[in-house]
C-alpha cells in the first residue's frame, strides 16, 4: 500500500448511522422512498414542506426536489441512484443542488461534504420493517471531513425528526 493510501485511510471519516423499525411492511416503507408523491409527504426537515420532487428511479437517475423552510427559504437537494435492489436496498448520492440541478454546497453549512453517499437497507421480521441508513462523505477535504465528522449529532436529530415524519406517514398509508 502506498504512504498516500495509508495516510488517506487513517483519517476517513467516521459514517453515520441510524436505524429505526417501522410497525409496517417492507414493501410499503419502500414505496414511502421510492414514490415521489409519497415522498413529499414526509421526507423534510421537521417544519419544512416539499414543494416539488421528480424522480427517474433507476441506476443513473436522478431525484430532484425542493424544500421550503419555515421562513420561506428555497433549498433543493438532489439524489442520483447507484443501486436499486427492491424492496431491500437503495444506494444514492446525495448533494444540494440548485433549481437547474448543479451540485452546490450546504446553504447554511458550506464545509459540509459536497456529495454524500447514502445506502438505505430494509429488513423485514414479523410485518415490521427495520430501516438502516448509512451516510459518508464522497471524496471530503479534510475541512469537509472534520465537518462532518462533528455534525454526527445534529444528523441524528435531522434524520430523527424525518424518520419521526415518516412514521408518521405510514400510521395513516
Amino acid at each position: 500500500m502506498t504512504d498516500n493510501l495509508v495516510r488517506k485511510a487513517a483519517v476517513a471519516s467516521r459514517p453515520f448511522e441510524i436505524s429505526r423499525t417501522f410497525d409496517a411492511p417492507r414493501e410499503e416503507v419502500w414505496r414511502a422512498f421510492t414514490d415521489p408523491e409519497r415522498m413529499r409527504q414526509w421526507f423534510t426537515p421537521k417544519g419544512f414542506i416539499a414543494k416539488t420532487a421528480t424522480m427517474d428511479l433507476r441506476p443513473g437517475g436522478i431525484c430532484h426536489y425542493s424544500l421550503q423552510s419555515p421562513d420561506g427559504q428555497e433549498m433543493w437537494g438532489k439524489a442520483v441512484y447507484r443501486e436499486i435492489s427492491a424492496p431491500e436496498r437503495l444506494v444514492w448520492v446525495n448533494s444540494f443542488s440548485d433549481p437547474q440541478g448543479g451540485i452546490t454546497r450546504h446553504p447554511m453549512a458550506p464545509s459540509w461534504p459536497l456529495q454524500m453517499l447514502t445506502t438505505l437497507t430494509l429488513t423485514e421480521r414479523g410485518g415490521k420493517t427495520t430501516l438502516h441508513v448509512r451516510w459518508e462523505p464522497i471524496d471530503p477535504t479534510d475541512e469537509e471531513r472534520s465537518t462532518f465528522d462533528g455534525g454526527h449529532e445534529s444528523m441524528r436529530q435531522g434524520w430523527t425528526g424525518t424518520l419521526d415524519q415518516l412514521q408518521e406517514f405510514l400510521a395513516g398509508a
